[in-house]
């Protein structure tokens, strides 16, 4: 029985062997915004102890990470690129089978709004709406004036500022005693939301998801009553010099996993796992807040995952694979 052990390593071994080189070298974007990090970092790991992939990080940010995949075929995978940034680049590298879709990395998609905290709504159940928010104008304080009520918009210079400032239009909001409020930075704008909650006191404004801010403190977004009028968003809301905007609801904005074609073709396996790998925007507003609360870097952040949410990610893997990340860990 002995003589025969060598030769069953020796096979496990090529095997293994057969299966990292046919994956290979594997590089991915780490992009330089929390919720990306998070997803490269686990993408890194699952590559590696999962698929036995020889995979490593390198920087990226949306532009030059998407042009880089199309024209020189690197990285191999960008795990969360906000596709919209991009859109016609992207569809003529996938028509040119430079690119591929992979699948969406933020299963809800990048989500914005106008929003209050639930401890508003829940005292006042017509507050979820916009009609509400203006008939209670007057618990919005502004900071500076007594006699109006304050709404927090982007930073000057987001392009959300211009959307922003298009709604409020839109809905009447100067009538109904409300004023936009610069809040100067992200970090002025969520220390606003943070101030307002721990006070109980009442907030109103633009804000997006996954963040940590939302993972820490529960928002209603409001309801325009207007449904999303994808036509007037994209033609009026977001456009500068539109003279007679109308109420719409944010679309939500796609956000995919984006692999070069070489890769996806190489290693079908791993490729499959990037078509089921996706996050609901509370699960990672969850992970932001833990991050922040920790100032943790992607890679902690990855561990605190895999470790907290096994049942989220060993969903989006075959059981063989999934067990081989857990030994991992």
């Amino acid at each position: 029985m002995n003589y025969k052990m060598p030769l069953i390593l020796a096979a496990g071994l090529l095997s293994t062997q057969a299966h990292a080189s046919e994956c290979g070298t594997v590089t991915i974007a780490d992009m330089n915004w929390n919720s990306a990090s998070v997803m490269a970092n686990v993408d890194r790991f699952i590559l590696e102890h999962g698929y036995d992939c020889d995979a490593e990080l390198i920087p990226g940010d949306t532009m030059p990470t998407g042009t880089s995949m199309i024209e020189k075929g690197q990285p191999d995978i960008a795990p969360e690129l906000w596709s919209n940034a991009l859109k016609d680049a992207l569809d003529r590298g996938v028509e040119e089978k430079r690119i591929r879709y992979a699948g969406k990395s933020l299963i809800d998609g990048g989500e914005e709004g106008f929003w209050v905290p639930a401890y508003l709504v829940e005292k006042h159940p017509e507050m979820a709406t916009i009609e509400g928010v203006k008939k209670h104008a007057k618990l919005f304080e502004h900071p500076e004036d007594p006699d109006r009520s304050a709404f927090y918009s982007c930073p000057a210079g987001w392009n959300c500022q211009i959307s922003a400032a298009n709604l409020y239009r839109a809905m009447n909001m100067e009538d109904a005693g409300f004023d936009i409020i610069d809040p100067g930075s992200a970090a002025g704008l969520s220390g606003s939301i943070a101030k307002s909650y721990e006070r109980g006191e009442a907030w109103l404004g633009y804000y997006w998801a996954p963040t940590a801010v939302l993972g820490k403190y529960t928002m209603v977004k409001v309801d325009f009553g207007s449904g999303v009028d994808l036509d007037e968003f994209i033609n009026c809301t977001t456009q500068a010099e539109c003279d007679d905007p109308k109420p719409t609801m944010y679309p939500p904005s796609p956000v995919h996993t984006i692999t070069t074609e070489k890769f996806a073709a190489r290693a079908p396996e791993a490729y499959e796992y990037f078509t089921k790998r996706g996050f609901k925007n509370n699960d990672m507003n969850q992970v932001l807040a833990w991050m922040e609360d920790n100032q943790a870097n992607g890679e902690e952040a990855m561990y605190h995952f895999l470790e907290e949410y096994p049942q989220i990610w060993q969903e989006w893997l075959p059981q063989d694979i999934a067990q081989k990340v857990q030994d991992a860990l």
